[in-house]
């Protein structure tokens, strides 16, 4: 019933010839543009969601409120927040966009095929092991749905990346986003070469590591040395930092370097799990390796899929 009540009302307003409605006509632009600042609280990140420029979204929105004679935004130099008109005219907008959006794209995933472009940003491990693997069938089969993978092993912002979704593991979802998983429960385990435990022995506990020679991940998100992270068999946690000659600020070539001989390394057991097969990396220290969440695919609660987006998210979906 409210839907209906909803569509009644956004028709009356579209075929009214009424001062009000046709000043709403003329302004539809401008109120999607006033909504995107508004929800995005920020001008940057809602010049990138609508694609145009600052100053000209800037321009508009000043336009508005003249129009108006309303002032709806707060602006200071760090935060933009609606006012108490401007909450008041997003809280009657919102929904209306999100039926009438919702009623388009239902039409246009009527289509035979879907259609549209996806960008998900994830690191390189996720995109090689995970998201190509399931996704790349589709590009051969949907020649209109078109698909960017972003590598990147900060905590992106999608809005300002202008992406669709990201990839993290489960529990470094943000508040406020979808989570869905797609990959199995993983853990990070301690590797190193026969040849090196030849030389150097075999660790028999995280602290025993401080005697080793280990290689590095620097983080991108701050810059600091990746904490090598166990569990003892009561559940306490571990925290390791090691020293070697070697670092790197992605996970491949600390095992390739691991293979190398080079020193022991942290690095998830699957991405392992070919070179534990073949001999040539070996387990240590595996009963202080705990598992976690796996990779989840995360995406504003707000998200309008389009069908190529929804034929991603059916296709990434992890069962059991």
């Amino acid at each position: 019933m409210r839907q209906a009540h909803i569509y009644e009302e956004i028709r009356l307003i579209l075929t009214s010839q009424s001062p009000a409605s046709l000043m709403i006509r003329e302004n539809i632009n401008d109120l999607i543009a006033f909504a995107a600042v508004a929800e995005e609280r920020s001008f940057t990140r809602a010049a990138a969601r609508l694609n145009v420029s600052q100053s000209a979204l800037s321009h508009t929105i000043k336009g508005l409120e003249q129009r108006l004679g309303l002032r709806l935004l707060t602006r200071t130099t760090r935060t933009v927040a609606p006012t108490f008109e401007g909450e008041d005219l997003l809280a009657t907008l919102t929904p209306c966009f999100e039926k009438i959006e919702n009623r388009l794209q239902a039409l246009n995933d009527a289509q035979d095929e879907p259609t549209g472009t996806v960008r998900i940003v994830g690191v390189e491990y996720a995109i090689e092991t995970i998201l190509w693997p399931k996704l790349s069938p589709i590009l051969k089969k949907y020649p209109s749905v078109n698909i960017e993978f972003v590598m990147d092993y900060g905590y992106t912002d999608l809005a300002a990346s202008q992406c669709d979704a990201g990839v993290r593991y489960g529990d470094q979802v943000s508040e406020g986003m979808i989570a869905m998983r797609i990959g199995p429960d993983e853990r990070m385990v301690c590797v190193g070469a026969a040849a090196y435990f030849d030389v150097a022995g075999v660790p028999q506990t995280p602290q025993e590591l401080s005697e080793h020679r280990c290689i590095n991940l620097r983080l991108a998100t701050h810059g600091a040395l990746y904490v090598w992270e166990f569990e003892d068999k009561d559940g306490q946690e571990i925290n390791v930092k090691v020293k070697g000659q070697a670092c790197f600020n992605t996970i491949n070539p600390v095992m390739r370097a691991a293979i190398d001989g080079h020193g022991l390394a942290l690095i998830p057991e699957r991405l392992a799990k070919p070179h534990l097969d073949s001999g040539a990396l070996q387990i240590c220290l595996g009963d202080y390796s705990p598992y976690f969440p796996g990779f989840h695919l995360y995406y504003p609660s707000r998200q309008r899929p389009s069908s190529a987006f929804s034929l991603v998210l059916e296709v990434l979906r992890e069962r059991a």
